[in-house]
């Protein structure tokens, strides 16, 4: 399922969502893509979508969260990935990754 909150991040004179999926990567960057949002708005574990897209994501059926559930459907999920985690590698490459070190 996928979920959002309402536009409250200003930044560079617009105000902000983040959308977020509770299923896979997969199904959050399909649906960005058909909401016409760039792969740049997409930041380790939820995209960054502007207002104006806001009506849009929710007609398509995203689901609309205080901004404080967005970490919480994700940790339950196993898809947070926290900002101070930077892996070189997603995790299902790690060991291909440690095996080309070897």
């Amino acid at each position: 399922m996928l979920y959002l909150d309402r536009p409250a991040v200003p930044w560079r004179g617009r105000l902000w969502s983040h959308l977020i999926s509770d299923v896979s990567y997969a199904e959050l960057h399909a649906f960005a893509e058909a909401l016409g949002a760039p792969r740049r708005g997409f930041d380790r574990d939820h995209y960054d979508l502007p207002a104006d897209r806001f009506r849009m994501a929710v007609w398509l059926g995203a689901h609309v969260v205080p901004s404080r559930d967005l970490v919480r459907l994700l940790r339950d999920a196993g898809l947070r990935r926290p900002k101070h985690l930077h892996l070189p590698h997603p995790p299902h490459d790690r060991a291909r990754s440690v095996r080309e070190l070897d």
